[in-house]
This record gives structure tokens, sequence and C-alpha cells, in this order.
């Protein structure tokens, strides 16, 4: 049962008005399992908070509450124990991996876009802000039967490329570049720039390969096609390994036949001026300065591009929302984006959002791809990867499988730490913090769920015999009913973290399951019970607290393992 729709069914057959997202789960159990603050009915109905709550108390009554208190402004419900702990771990038992699903969301369309490296540059660690943010976003909207669109939009098009192609034809080492071609391309790219600061006139050259590849030469064609092919070769590994998929990989090279009909049409709605040379969108009217549309040599820039890809995503796949991961120094673009799709007659221009996120950073290291000083998010992977199966060497040696959970916690460890603050605020990296077993990390979750699984298989017990469901009723100890309320919130969290396209709500509601259930375990005796009864109902909580932790953390891209 819905206990939270309950409540406000009854409050709203009173009041005739919605109150289902006012119901808040108070923070202290003493206090109630549900509450409902009063303070906004006062002015309209021009009574008190308090009598208002008492009124309403002396009219609800449902056979699943056990009381009714009112606290001040707040009417507190308390929930007959018995039946809640039966209701919501029926529910999850029910779901199993499908629990906390929903059809919420169905007929909708979602694109998602996010990742979206630049090719023939190698992936660093502030890709993987994107990479993971919008792969949590994707699946999250997906559980809620979200139809979403995963797009890779690949930085592979643009006046970098003819840096390149120019870096190509004058420094290339052809044995490195089979070897290792993104490492080679990435170093001419590098060494473009160190000889731009010796003859700043290169960069005419790089802007006339950019052209020449943009009217088609077939050479500059032929090595940019090199180019892509190499640089996805790459990044698959990587995404494989971070478990990351998407559903188109149409980037901006893929618009650039398409940019002139939209240059046309921007131009046709008399938004087209000139300002030194380039043809741009005034904003001024909104404080913002003119979106560039073509520079002064003819070329097209990002905005152009994006304002293309927008176009077309509304055409193929009539989106309800198209959101873009991309980092906050972008905000600004994306209003300029927004505004001139808006200014163009696009209603649906509001449907299109920019979700930001913060920066990566090491102590004392700056990150920058021009210079090449950059940290490779291989590197950090295998790092992870290499430090846990060094614990796991001195805590659990003879672990079978070790090289596979040293992997999965590894990486899990990385992700957890770039998806556990909000998303806008800047992560400083601190390994001995990222890869502790204890505390608010991706290690504790993952343990968590590895000592769960490890009481299941000692117990011997078939927790899925359906006859063990009548002993549910007899979990009624605060700490396990503080476990269940928590079990049975999941997707009221899901559908936050949609609201506020915040993965990290996930992230923070799967550390409060860990905590609640390490405090119910160590509370709590479990396998050592003379009631047999008892320990069945308690091994089923078990089980039911190993389904949410692996549904939530595939949620935001990580995944379990049985034992570590």
């Amino acid at each position: 049962m819905d206990y939270k729709k309950l409540i406000s069914d009854l409050i709203e057959e009173v009041l005739n008005i919605n109150v289902y997202d006012s119901i808040e789960i108070p923070p202290d159990s003493n206090m109630g399992d549900f509450a409902f603050p009063c303070f906004k009915l006062a002015k309209e109905l021009r009574k008190s908070p308090q009598s208002i709550a008492e009124d309403l108390k002396s009219k609800l009554s449902h056979e699943s509450i056990s009381k009714i208190e009112v606290v001040g402004a707040y009417l507190n419900f308390f929930i007959d124990k018995s039946k809640f702990s039966r209701d919501i771990l029926f529910k999850v038992l029910k779901g199993k991996s499908q629990y906390g699903y929903s059809n919420y969301g169905e007929n909708k369309t979602i694109i998602v876009e996010y990742s979206s490296p630049n090719i023939a540059k190698p992936f660093h660690i502030g890709h993987l802000f994107t990479t993971v943010v919008g792969n949590a976003l994707y699946r999250i909207h997906k559980s809620q039967g979200y139809n979403v669109v995963g797009i890779n939009y690949l930085g592979d098009w643009g006046t970098q490329f003819g840096k390149l192609i120019y870096a190509y034809k004058r420094w290339v080492n052809l044995d490195e570049l089979e070897k290792n071609p993104i490492s080679e391309l990435f170093r001419i790219y590098v060494k473009f720039h160190d000889e731009v600061d010796k003859d700043p006139s290169l960069e005419d050259e790089g802007r006339k390969y950019f052209k020449m590849l943009e009217e088609g030469d077939e050479e500059c064609r032929n090595l940019w096609k090199k180019f892509r092919d190499l640089s996805l070769c790459e990044f698959e590994k990587l995404y494989k390994v971070l478990g990351v998929k998407f559903d188109s990989y149409d980037g901006e090279a893929f618009f650039s036949d398409k940019i002139e009909d939209v240059v046309n049409e921007i131009d046709s709605k008399g938004l087209l001026v000139e300002s030194l040379g380039a043809r741009v969108v005034k904003l001024d009217d909104y404080n913002m300065p003119p979106c560039i549309i073509k520079k002064a040599d003819g070329a097209t820039i990002y905005a152009t591009r994006d304002i293309t890809a927008a176009i077309y995503r509304k055409k193929k796949y009539d989106f309800y929302k198209n959101i873009y991961v991309v980092g906050n120094p972008q905000a600004l673009h994306f209003k300029q984006v927004f505004k001139t799709l808006e200014l163009m007659g696009n209603d649906w221009a509001k449907d299109c959002v920019h979700v930001g996120f913060g920066l990566v950073k090491f102590k004392d290291k700056k990150l920058s791809s021009r210079k090449g000083e950059v940290i490779l998010l291989e590197e950090l992977l295998n790092m992870s990867i290499e430090k846990i199966k060094t614990v796991i060497d001195e805590k659990n040696p003879n672990l079978k499988n070790k090289e596979e959970v040293s992997q999965k916690v590894g990486i899990g460890a990385i992700v957890f730490n770039y998806l556990k603050m909000n998303r806008e605020r800047d992560i400083i990296f601190d390994f001995d913090e990222v890869l502790s077993f204890e505390g608010e990390t991706g290690p504790y979750v993952q343990y968590t769920f590895a000592r769960a699984k490890s009481i299941l298989r000692k117990s011997g017990v078939d927790i899925e015999n359906l006859e063990f469901l009548k002993y549910l009723e007899l979990l009624v100890d605060t700490n396990e009913i503080s476990l269940i309320r928590v079990l049975g919130d999941f997707n009221n969290q899901i559908k936050s973290s949609i609201k506020f396209l915040e993965p990290s709500i996930i992230t923070r509601y799967v550390i409060e399951v860990s905590k609640n259930f390490n405090k119910f375990y160590n509370s709590n005796n479990i396998l050592n019970l003379n009631d047999e009864n008892l320990k069945i109902a308690r091994l089923i909580l078990v089980y039911a607290t190993t389904i949410v932790i692996k549904n939530a953390l595939y949620l935001i891209g990580i995944e379990t393992v049985d034992e570590m």
C-alpha cells in the first residue's frame, strides 16, 4: 500500500485540494511515520495552523492508521506497524528487480545528451562527470516508463579539426599512430598549440583547413573520418567498462549539411544582423551577448550546430524534454541557444534544459587539453581498481573472484563519488576518502550489500518461499520499522530525482538505506534467534534490503558484488 497516497487521499476528501507533495516523513520516527504541515492552509482557511490540524484530526481515520497526533502545526500519522511491515516488504518482494519502477512517464520521450567527448583527444576525468550524470538520468527516467533517447553528441566538427589536419600533415608519426592512435593524435594537437606560441600565423592554417573540410575537400574528409573512427574505437572500450550505452552517436558533423537551411530560416525571420563581419542574433533585450550564427570567415560555430540539432531532434523524436548534460561554464551558451530557438517561433524551446555540473580537480592540478595537462580517466579507474585490490588482499585474500570484485568496487567508488553530492558542486579527489569502506562512499554501500548477501547465504533459508510472508507482521521493532520506512520511499526518491534532474538524490537515498540496514544489523540478532518465525521475518527484511540497494545502485550506474 502507498501510505503517502492513502494519507493524502484522506486529507483531500476533507479539503478538496491536492496535498500529496506536502506529505513529509518526520526526521524522528517517534514523531510519526508521516506528517502533514498545515502552515500553507492558514491564509486560505483563515485559521491558525494548529486549529486546522486539530480539525483535520477529528475528521480522519483509517484501519491502517493506528494513531493521529497534533504537534504544533503538524498532523502526525502513525501507521499500524504490523500492516506497514507486511505491505511494504510484500511490494519489494513482488517487484524484485522492478521495485521502484512505474509507468509515470509513459508515452513521453526524454532526450538526454551526455558524455559528448571531442574526438582525437583522450578521455579525461572531466568527461566522466557528464557521462555518469547523463547515464544516471537516462536510467532513472527509463525506470519510470519514459521513452529515453541517449545521445552522444560527439565533438567531431569545428576549427580544431582544421588544426589537427594541419598537424597530421606536418608532424604525425605513423608507427605511433598505429600503436596508440589517440595518444599520437593528442600529441600532434598539443604540438600545434606549442608551435602557435612561436608562430601565431598557424591559426590561419587551422581555419583554412577547417573551411576546406566544411566545403567537402576529399583529403580533409578522409582524414577527419579516420580521426573519428579511431576515437570511437577507444571511447567504446571505456563505455563498456562503465556500463554506459547510447542510442545515437550523431555528433556535430552529422548536422553540417543541415545548417544552411537553419541559417536561412533564422535570416528569413529577420533575426540575423551583421556584427564585426559575423552574422549574429542580437539578445541585448534579454541581457545576453549576441548569439553568433556565422563567424566573419563564414564558418559555423557551436551555437549554429546546437540550434540545428535541437530542431532536428524535435522533428525526429517530438521530445517532452531535451536535456543537455554539459558543464556549468556553458550555461550562457545554452541560454543563448534556447532564446534564439524561442525567437524563431519554437514554443518547445522551453522544453530544452541545461543540466550543469561542476569541475573535477586534484589538489594543485588544473585540467587543460590544450597543453596536455590532463588526468586520463583510464589511469584514474586503474588506480582505483588496484587500490581496492590491495585492500581485498589484506581483508579477504582467499576471495575467488578478486579481479571482478576489484573492478566493480573500484569503478563504483569513482562513479559514486561523482554522484554523491549536488551535481553543480566541484569535486576534489581524495582517494583515501573515495575508497574508504566507512562513511558515505561507494565501497561502504557495496560492502553493506555484500554483508547482507552473506547473511542470507549463511542462513540456508529459502527466503523466496511465499509461505514465509505471513511472518512479516512480526517486524515491529524500531530499527526494523526505520529500515522498512526507508525501503518504502524508493519510488518517491526516484520521482524527486527526476523533478530536480539530480542523481545525487538516489545516491543519498542508497546511503540512507545502508545506514539504516547497518543499524538494524548491529542492534538486532538475525541468525541466532530462538524464535524461528522472527528469524525468517528478519531474513526477509535483509533480502528486501539487497533488492533495494541493487536497484538503486543500478540507477546510478554501479554494479553490486555478492562477496568482498
